[in-house]
């Protein structure tokens, strides 16, 4: 059955170049180092690493702790950080610009990941979040590469999709090393579609360990004089057909506060012209964070059209409404507002964060919108009740310090699995 995986992945790389090359007209990164996502890169003269696969941002984002955690003890280690995307190589390359080593992610043909593990030697593997590739686990485990899939999430609509593959399924989740689970159903899925059980451990979700930066509070204070003296809400990551919908319930909020700003924040950068054309033809007046410009009384949308930014605009905002989750894309990070004690909103489309979601309701410190009515009156509501604001923000950042911990079951499963060299 790989083989004719394999077989069929050599037959589409026409189009798996084409769609790179169709990627690259929005997105200028994906014609840039195209060899590298093929193994061929300078050899970087290494004898054995950690290698560690962050897909994009928000894998980025959740692996930056354990990265850091890596680097500050055992500064002797060679560490490996792969993306696929190039907002993925971007923040990697601002949050660690000189004491590792990134590249793009191989294609699962063996001549390109063998071509990349005989550059990087890796000891282990540790793939952020749920990333199964056949060729790839296949190869490692022949070359006696540990691989540990970290912060796993396996939600029934996806382990209904590997079912449909039941052996070629259960030989590539055989193939990995151990599992760090954030529930317990994540785990039991794991183990139902081919993982050995003894090596499924629950850990958590590591999303809930966030670092944020001690100066950021003050940053975003001087974001926020910025905006002026305006109640503010905030649209993060959102996607294309939210847009639409965010403004809509925007209109909707101007209602009743009819100085209230919105900071909205595509998710990708290739979407940032589009969000800003939008806008002017919806009629709103609109400052863009890119061209330095400032958002006046008379503004009422604010385009946050740069990267690596959203967490400061988060800390700056009165109330977070998280994309991705209006339309059916499954959802973002919820975390980040809930540790800064900002009150959260997310649509129906949380697949991607069923627990984190269903946590953030229990609790209180975030809720459900099913459309834009309901999100402009949750919006207008808590712009309009400080108290209100102030309670829901305060369980939201409860709930992530009660739960932190998973970072430090992660990596002692890494340290268990793998000595790490030290100066």
């Amino acid at each position: 059955m790989r083989l004719s995986y394999t077989l069929l992945l050599y037959l589409s790389l026409p189009l798996v170049l084409l769609r790179l090359l169709w990627r690259s007209l929005k997105a200028p990164g994906y014609r840039r180092r195209w060899a590298e996502r093929f193994g061929r890169f300078p050899a970087p003269g290494i004898e054995q690493s950690l290698w560690i696969h962050a897909v994009s941002v928000g894998e980025v984002q959740a692996a930056e702790p354990l990265i850091r955690r890596l680097l500050d003890r055992h500064p002797a280690l060679t560490l490996v950080v792969t993306t696929t995307t190039p907002t993925g190589s971007e923040r990697v390359r601002k949050l660690f610009p000189d004491n590792l080593i990134h590249v793009y992610f191989p294609y699962d043909i063996p001549f390109a990941i063998e071509g990349f593990l005989q550059r990087v030697h890796p000891r282990m593997l540790v793939m952020v979040e749920t990333e199964v590739w056949p060729n790839l686990l296949a190869l490692c485990k022949k070359s006696g590469i540990i691989t540990i899939l970290a912060n796993g999430r396996m939600s029934e609509r996806s382990a209904r999709g590997y079912a449909r593959l039941d052996a070629f399924s259960r030989e590539t989740f055989s193939h990995i090393s151990a599992v760090a689970a954030q529930t317990q159903a994540d785990a039991d899925r794991f183990v139902q579609l081919g993982v050995p059980p003894g090596s499924v451990q629950v850990t958590g979700s590591i999303k809930f360990d966030i670092r944020l930066p001690a100066s950021l509070l003050e940053q975003a204070a001087v974001v926020r004089r910025g905006w002026g003296d305006r109640p503010v809400w905030l649209a993060a990551s959102t996607h294309e057909g939210e847009d639409e919908l965010v403004l809509a319930a925007h209109k909707r909020v101007l209602s009743d506060h009819a100085d209230a700003l919105l900071v909205l924040v595509p998710r990708h950068p290739e979407r940032f012209e589009r969000a800003a054309s939008l806008c002017r033809k919806e009629g709103f007046r609109l400052a863009r964070r890119s061209f330095g410009e400032r958002a006046a009384q008379d503004i009422s949308v604010f385009l946050g059209d740069t990267m690596g930014e959203l967490t400061l605009f988060i800390g700056a905002a009165d109330v977070a409404f998280v994309g991705g989750s209006l339309v059916p894309v499954g959802g973002h990070n919820i975390l980040e507002p809930a540790a800064l004690g900002v009150p959260i909103l997310f649509g129906p489309h949380m697949f991607n964060f069923s627990l984190i979601s269903r946590m953030m309701l229990e609790t209180g410190a975030g809720f459900q919108v099913e459309n834009i009515e309901q999100l402009a009156s949750r919006v207008s509501n808590w712009l309009g009740d400080a108290s209100m604001r102030a309670e829901a923000g305060e369980r939201g950042r409860r709930l992530v310090a009660e739960n932190r911990g998973a970072l430090d079951n992660l990596y002692a499963l890494i340290e268990r699995r793998l000595p790490l060299p030290s100066e």
